[in-house]
């Protein structure tokens, strides 16, 4: 048996990186990376981290339904625990998954769970995504009149995985981040250049190639070509993310082999094929199947007024969506049991990917609450979605359902797509932490249904297994769903990286410029 290659995982949320790495094997079947120290400051997905990596360690012995039982919520963990297999493994989850902060935990511990894991290997991965509000697009146009900014914290930790590079040498790593990173600047710098050259030379005498994962090193990389855009590798979701691979130079030498682009994205529906019906709820008044169905006939009145071609249409979509939503009864819950999967509708790759025979039913699809006047806007949303292949802004809203806002149908005014329907015949447009706020931007293309995505719906389309189990309450496992690496595109990026590191012969060696190390410690940036 061979032993697999050793993993850090840094910021590793709830473990998309992780997850995808882990599932890959090598050519006897066997596992081809191991974790052996994931580190997340929340609470809640460590908590998530904790259980996944148990779960792996069951997998080597013999996952028992009493895991199942657990994470369908049928048994208490401590019964779960007492399960001889599952205290076993748990053992081993505990020594991997750790509930720490980089860069204010103390550094001695974080260096000492490393050290201890990766003292007698050369060649092992590092892996992990720094936070990367500062970096977003999004953040950053949030906090432009902000003084703060340019000291916010989270600008530097990519430095807490530079200090980790700097010391423990990874043969390589792979760093995740928003796109945003290539446009953001500090103090006029763009930080991009800044990070591309502090990690080519992390230290004196240690240099690394940063390559890219989908195109080919021939002569200089431009920063777009780091640039990973998900649907064509695929992920049912338009995610577009930096991701860094860098590769130490004794091993410059030896080729990576490049993702591989799909010639089919996969749609919205596809992904949620299976998926049982379920209604949303009402809030700020009493819910019931009555009151809710009450709610979205009232929609229909909300057009009085509209003068559009497209309002017969439209009303003839809305009353359809209303008798197919008078069959939807349930607010579904953190386990329904099913019996047809339907995941035949999607590609053979990612159905297998998800399935899990064992779970018999879906996890945490439970719908959040809607006010009556939110309702309206879905419906009408979702059918006009349905109409026109496409989501529409809040510009062509009829004046009866545009919130309360001074300007809002203003073209000028941002955030003109607050309520967004995520088409079913397209990919998804990316699934973010905002999720757990509120649910507008992700409306179920169904109108019958009425309501916003679900975590496992959001999970689906990050592609985390279906037995996947995020702890913590909905909001929390939202977040986690929306800050994650999709796990089937890490799965991909993973056997990239173990071909590399298993070559046997180095071919068509690639000159590293060996830039001088910047002593970042005591600098400003």
């Amino acid at each position: 048996m061979k032993q697999p290659i050793p993993i850090v995982d840094l910021f590793a949320g709830p473990g998309g990186l992780g997850e995808g790495f882990s599932s890959v094997n090598n050519e006897l079947g066997e596992r081809a990376f191991e974790i052996k120290v994931s580190i997340e400051m929340d609470p809640h997905a460590h908590a998530t981290l904790e259980l996944r990596a148990l779960y792996r360690s069951l997998l080597q012995i013999g996952t028992p339904d009493a895991y199942y039982d657990y994470i369908k919520g049928n048994i208490s963990e401590t019964e779960f625990l007492r399960n001889p297999r599952a205290n076993e493994a748990h053992g081993e989850a505990v020594a991997e998954a750790h509930c720490l902060e980089l860069g204010n935990d103390p550094k001695k511990k974080i260096d000492m769970l490393i050290g201890n894991a990766v003292s007698q290997v050369d060649d092992w991965v590092l892996i992990g995504g720094p936070p990367c509000q500062a970096y977003s697009m999004a953040g950053r146009s949030r906090r432009i009149s902000d003084p703060s900014f340019q000291d916010d914290p989270k600008h530097f930790l990519y430095r807490e995985y530079l200090r980790i590079i700097r010391k423990f040498k990874p043969a390589v790593f792979v760093m995740e981040n928003v796109k945003g990173m290539l446009s953001s600047t500090h103090k006029g710098q763009l930080i991009f250049e800044r990070i591309i050259s502090d990690l080519s030379a992390p230290a004196l005498g240690i240099y690394y190639d940063i390559r890219s994962f989908t195109v080919s090193a021939q002569g200089e990389l431009q920063p777009k070509d780091y640039v990973i855009e998900a649907e064509r590798y695929g992920v049912p979701q338009t995610r577009h993310r930096v991701i860094l691979l860098g590769v130490r130079t004794d091993r410059a030498g030896q080729a990576h082999k490049i993702l591989n682009p799909l010639q089919d994205t996969v749609s919205v529906n596809q992904a949620l094929a299976g998926m049982p019906e379920v209604r949303s709820r009402l809030s700020k008044e009493l819910d019931s199947v009555d009151a809710w169905l009450g709610a979205l006939n009232e929609a229909k009145g909300s057009l009085k007024g509209w003068k559009s071609p497209l309002r017969l249409g439209i009303e003839q979509e809305m009353a359809a969506a209303c008798s197919r939503a008078a069959n939807i009864q349930s607010g579904g819950s953190e386990f329904i049991a099913t019996t047809s999967d339907q995941l035949d509708q999607m590609p053979v790759p990612l159905s297998s990917w998800l399935q899990d025979k064992r779970l018999g039913g879906v996890l945490h699809h439970e719908t959040r609450s809607h006010m009556r006047s939110d309702l309206h806007r879905y419906l009408f949303a979702a059918c006009f979605s349905k109409r026109m292949g496409y989501s529409t802004k809040l510009g062509f809203y009829p004046q009866r359902l545009l919130p309360n806002h001074r300007n809002v149908s203003d073209e000028t005014v941002p955030f003109q797509d607050r309520f967004r329907v995520q088409v079913g015949s397209l990919p998804s447009t990316t699934v973010v932490s905002h999720i757990a706020k509120d649910g507008h931007y992700y409306i179920h293309p169904d109108p019958a249904q009425c309501r916003s995505f679900t975590v496992r719906e959001a999970a689906r389309l990050q592609t985390f297994p279906d037995n996947y189990f995020f702890s913590g309450n909905r909001t929390q496992k939202y977040h986690q769903v929306g800050n994650a690496v999709p796990p089937y595109l890490a799965y991909q990026l993973g056997k990239s990286v173990f071909e590399l590191m298993t070559q046997t012969e180095k071919v068509g060696r690639r000159e590293v410029k060996k830039m001088q190390p910047r002593l970042f410690a005591d600098e400003a940036f």
